[in-house]
């Protein structure tokens, strides 16, 4: 399902023509379809880096990238719209459109992949009940809380039932109860045969639903498993 091998990835500084230090170095690891990871570190590790070339918002200095079999660096821009269709992603920041709604946010992957209206709502309005918004609707994000924020986000990665989820820091604005009912949700779908890698520093979490881990360290991985 994901390949990557002696993956490298430089840094390069806004407004600078020339990239700059490595923060990966010679990443290697498998993960097998409908396979669940945590990837664990500190902060500065390179989590979110690795996570960005696996729904392909970086491409690596050098090593090679396998994404459902297909090899990374091979596809055009087509291709890689395409793909990235299959994968679903809940940001660190959140990434909502402040102009639409939480429902129109959830939505809108659904609706680029021309799903008809009667599943779009069917499906979102099922996913923002899951979890706990189906009173905030309309709310646009910036009437939302963090946590609220960071629950719409997840309900837009969730919402088409992608092959592959990553998730970076996804429990990072909730609270304990949210958290929990936030996991449940993640591991029924990786029950389904969605891929799931979940990037987080929360070792609490990680021991309360035990899975392999991909262990971080200054750009390179220093546990696998």
């Amino acid at each position: 399902m994901i390949r990557l091998d002696d993956v490298w990835l430089k840094y390069a500084p806004p407004g600078h023509g020339e990239p700059g230090h490595d923060v990966l170095r010679g990443v290697s690891f498998e993960v097998p379809s409908g396979g669940f990871r945590w990837l664990t570190g500190p902060s500065g590790a390179g989590k979110t880096s690795v996570l960005r070339l696996m729904y392909l918002a970086a491409h690596p200095s050098r090593g090679r990238i396998e994404i459902f079999g297909t090899h990374a660096a091979r596809l055009n821009r087509r291709g890689a719209a395409l793909l990235r269709r299959q994968i679903g992603v809940v940001y660190q920041d959140f990434r909502l459109l402040g102009h639409l709604s939480a429902y129109d946010n959830v939505a809108l992957p659904m609706r680029l992949a021309r799903r008809s209206e009667a599943q779009v709502q069917a499906d979102v309005m099922e996913i923002l009940r899951w979890v706990g918004l189906s009173g905030r609707l309309e709310a646009r994000p910036a009437e939302l809380s963090g946590g609220e924020q960071q629950r719409v986000a997840i309900a837009r990665a969730v919402v088409g039932r992608p092959k592959l989820l990553v998730a970076d820091e996804p429990t990072g604005n909730l609270d304990d109860a949210q958290a929990q009912r936030l996991m449940t949700l993640i591991t029924a779908l990786n029950r389904l045969g969605t891929t799931v890698v979940v990037a987080t520093h929360n070792l609490g979490l990680v021991a309360r639903y035990p899975a392999p881990r991909l262990d971080m360290q200054d750009g390179r991985l220093t546990g696998d498993g």
